[in-house]
């Protein structure tokens, strides 16, 4: 089993800041890539940025040059670095794993960000 604890969210004015941290625990040797994901309301869950163990990330395009995914091996922690945010991030974010040894998708309980305009 693995556990995913996120933090971070909160309200913000559009044009502020806020960090997302998603610490992992459990059975969590061997997991490659760790991603944040969100679900605006009435609108599907969406990737929003993903961290291989090397570093390599991948962005969707509407947070391209905004967020930034980063990630601490040591620590099991992963971080979503959100600037400039927009009314249209507004959603709950949650932390995603795949571990190497199991066919499903591990969830966070999610983190609300909302974004005022």
């Amino acid at each position: 089993q693995v556990q995913l604890v996120e933090s971070g969210g909160g309200l913000v004015q559009a044009g502020g800041s806020l960090r997302l941290s998603c610490a992992a625990s459990g059975s969590i040797f061997s997991i490659n890539t760790m991603a944040w994901h969100r679900q605006a309301p009435g609108k599907q869950r969406e990737l929003v940025a993903a961290i291989t163990r090397g570093g390599s990330t991948n962005y969707a395009d509407s947070v391209k040059g905004r967020f930034t995914i980063s990630r601490d091996n040591a620590k099991n922690t992963v971080y979503l670095q959100m600037n400039r945010l927009k009314p249209e991030d507004t959603a709950v974010y949650y932390c995603q794993v795949r571990p190497p040894w199991s066919t499903a998708d591990y969830w966070g309980q999610g983190t609300q960000v909302t974004v005022s305009s």
